[in-house]
């Protein structure tokens, strides 16, 4: 079967446990067309770059999928009728990602390039 990563974004007035349910809704919409949802990530609530049917803020999800194409335009039809989703975005891609995405990665990461390096102090009258 294909894989799909899906990511949707829900209303920032909804509490945790409401996107937890918009989460077990489409994951069950995908497991009933004899798919599955490899992975969830709940990225939290993001400002978004532009207002969104008056909105500064969302939740958003992601999904990693290994399901029919049949299960991913039920699940994608279901998604365009709900009020409470501002944005959705399905992909087709090649393999799923094992581990974290990078959106869970701190933001700054010190690489060796970044080290300090260790400055010798020399007074006037050394020189």
């Amino acid at each position: 079967m294909p894989f799909y990563e899906n990511v949707f974004i829900a209303r920032q007035d909804l509490t945790p446990a409401k996107v937890a349910e918009l989460k077990q809704k489409y994951t069950a919409v995908i497991e009933k067309d004899g798919g599955k949802v490899t992975k969830t990530e709940d990225w939290g609530l993001r400002t978004l770059a532009y207002k969104i049917q008056k909105n500064r803020k969302g939740f958003y999800v992601l999904l990693n999928i290994d399901a029919p194409a049949t299960a991913i335009i039920e699940m994608e039809r279901l998604m365009r009728l709900d009020e409470n989703l501002l944005r959705y975005m399905t992909i087709k891609v090649d393999k799923l990602e094992e581990g974290p995405s990078v959106m869970l990665e701190p933001k700054y990461k010190k690489s060796k390039s970044d080290e300090k390096f260790d400055v010798e102090v020399i007074e006037e009258g050394e020189m």
